[in-house]
């Protein structure tokens, strides 16, 4: 048997997946997390983009329809120019977090990795109970057999295109049973198919412990399991170790959000990317780079550089550089950015 990653185009070697961010998304629809402007300033939400309100959307990005579509024309459009220059800059692969729920276009990834020459890596599996409509009834059997078709035969939009890991797999808090139903599912899975899986918390501590603990009560195994977004989760130290201490790569995935006022939950304060890289340095002084992932989670259109973002080249452009300003070897920074990820996503085949 050899290692294998699964994308969109057919397996590869998983040395061949160079500089790899581990969440991000290229298409799918967020409108279900719309938030309504404040009064005075809601004139500026209701068209589209321009110069004089991308400063309005940076502060406010879920009080606009239009920048929760990040599957329409223009940002189709938008994602393949961004993509581009992901390669030019040095990128290698993009692992996509769309799950049932999200609206997920597996064609459009594959059109993307041909016309770019990014790897692109589908997931399958289910987002939160909230945005299942009739799948939310499914069984925990149900789900288990549409994940292992879709990561074994094929995925429902297209048969000729495999899922490469389960993910992301969200849930609120508290979690609601389906939300349980399908971690349970995801854990009973991944051992019979040795791939990657990945979490998406809700914004409480309490939440990714919650989540590893169940997957983990159902056979899932701990080294093939991200926790997304813990960056805008764990915040204290002593915590943010004693998590990692489960043995879960450790997901920091919100690089480039530099507002630190967070309209999903505005009692946290998001951090900025030097503090992101604070937690970078404690989980490598704690010798623990070999758990650490890092990412974007660009999931709307103000963050791609046709709409005014920083785009997925970010971390390969503005966050690498900073991390060896602060003494961070380029082998532990390939530990984390190569390494991990090709680990991460392998399956023996």
């Amino acid at each position: 048997m050899i290692d294998k990653v699964q994308t969109v185009l057919g397996p590869v070697n998983p040395s061949e997946l160079g500089r790899t961010l581990t969440h991000e998304h290229l298409a799918m629809e967020f409108t279900h997390f719309y938030n309504t402007p404040p009064t005075i300033i809601a004139d500026k939400f209701q068209s589209g983009f321009s110069l004089d309100k991308v400063g309005y959307l940076r502060q406010y990005p879920y009080s606009s329809q239009f920048n929760l579509l990040l599957n329409d024309d223009s940002a189709k459009t938008a994602v393949l120019n961004d993509v581009k220059e992901y390669k030019r800059c040095g990128g290698g692969t993009i692992v996509e977090n769309s799950t049932e729920g999200l609206k997920r276009d597996v064609n459009f990834y594959r059109q993307v990795s041909e016309a770019t020459g990014v790897h692109i890596v589908a997931g399958t599996g289910y987002y939160i109970e909230d945005v299942q409509g009739n799948a939310s009834k499914s069984s925990g059997e149900q789900m288990y057999n549409h994940m292992l078709k879709e990561l074994t035969e094929g995925c429902v939009d297209n048969k000729e295109i495999k899922a490469g890991f389960m993910g992301e797999i969200a849930s609120v808090w508290p979690l609601k049973e389906f939300e349980r139903r399908a971690i349970k599912a995801v854990g009973e899975l991944q051992p019979q198919v040795g791939c990657g899986v990945s979490f998406h918390p809700h914004r409480v501590m309490e939440a990714p412990f919650e989540i590893i603990r169940l997957y983990l009560e159902a056979g899932g195994k701990a080294d093939k399991a991200v926790m997304s977004h813990l960056d805008r989760t764990i915040f204290e130290d002593d915590k943010f170790l004693e998590f990692s201490d489960l043995g879960t790569y450790c997901q920091l995935d919100l690089f480039g959000i530099e507002v630190s006022y967070y309209q999903l939950h505005v009692t946290t304060n998001m951090p900025s990317d030097a503090q992101r890289l604070d937690k970078v340095e404690l989980m490598i002084r704690e010798g623990k780079a070999d758990q650490l992932l890092m990412s974007h989670d660009i999931h709307t259109k103000h963050r791609l550089i046709d709409f005014g973002g920083h785009g997925y080249c970010h971390i390969i452009n503005n966050v690498l550089p900073r991390m060896r300003a602060r003494g961070i070897s380029q082998e532990i920074i390939d530990k984390i950015t190569i390494e991990n990820p090709a680990k991460w996503l392998s399956v023996k085949v």
